[in-house]
């Protein structure tokens, strides 16, 4: 096919030898099927904000550092630069998330690095070597969902265990291949520690979730695993791979509010520490 304008300097540094496909058109990317050498993988390439139907919600940016005071500075006054750091900054959390994540176990593509607004990564296949279909795509039997919604409530698990919280999770951005569920689409994703509508994000990822699964395994949806999830986290108790119940009752105690308090505030304190040493 004709090389999309956007893909040129990809092909002229020598990053992309070949653009195959369009693969598929999202909300806030398209995607290509392109020959890298010897290897097939895919190029996400963002489409301008204006053209976009997710925004840039400031409650996905809370919590979110910047690389020197002059981009804050510009992006707070909507400057041209501002706007260009803004759009840069909201595209880099994707790669830098998809590289934290597989580090951490999630299963998610490989990332190969950000250039001029397109991502290089992994092309993810099914069992017959066709690109992996969504999941809203595949039909499943009740034991199917069953098993793929345990294995998405230890994927959201490890996220949260490496302090990531996908923030718009559903059944159109979770991809399956020949293993199963693999998580896509993060330019949007919330950092737990610094957000302070982590827990909501969070439960809304594992309702969505839970509510798309139980369509064929009906008993899932009186479970409470987002609740059960985050009060884990919050405990200071969440781990990999730990056995959860999807029962939660809410306790009828008066809540100690000022320990509360105090654990947000350590909390964002090492949080802060932690960005002022990345920007060092």
């Amino acid at each position: 096919m004709r090389t999309p304008q956007r893909l040129l300097p990809l092909v002229e540094e020598g990053l992309v030898d070949e653009v195959l496909r369009q693969l598929m058109s999202g909300k806030e990317a398209t995607v290509y099927v392109v020959r890298c050498g010897d290897e097939i993988r895919c190029a996400k390439v963002y489409k301008a904000a204006e053209q976009r139907s997710f925004r840039q919600a400031a409650v996905y940016q809370e919590g979110r550092g910047t690389r020197n005071s002059r981009q804050a500075r510009a992006m707070d006054k909507g400057t041209r630069y501002g706007r260009q750091a803004q759009e840069e900054a909201w595209q880099r959390v994707e790669v830098d998330t998809l590289m934290r994540l597989a580090a951490a176990g999630v299963r998610v593509p490989r990332a190969y690095g950000l250039y001029d607004g397109v991502v290089l990564m992994d092309l993810l296949t099914d069992a017959d070597g066709n690109a992996a279909p969504r999941l809203n795509d595949v039909a499943l039997t009740e034991d199917q969902a069953r098993a793929y919604h345990a294995t998405m409530m230890d994927q959201i698990v490890l996220m949260l265990c490496a302090g990531v919280i996908h923030g718009d999770l559903s059944e159109f951005n979770v991809l399956v291949d020949a293993r199963g569920p693999v998580i896509i689409d993060l330019p949007q994703a919330v950092d737990a520690a610094g957000n302070h509508a982590a827990a909501d994000m969070l439960k809304r990822d594992v309702d969505n979730m839970t509510s798309y699964f139980s369509r064929f395994a009906p008993a899932l949806a009186a479970s409470r695993y987002g609740l059960e999830i985050w009060a884990h986290y919050a405990a200071g108790a969440l781990q990999p791979a730990m056995p959860l119940t999807g029962r939660f009752t809410i306790s009828e105690r008066p809540a100690d509010v000022a320990g509360v308090v105090r654990e947000i505030v350590a909390v964002r304190e090492e949080h802060e520490l932690r960005q002022r040493y990345a920007e060092s």
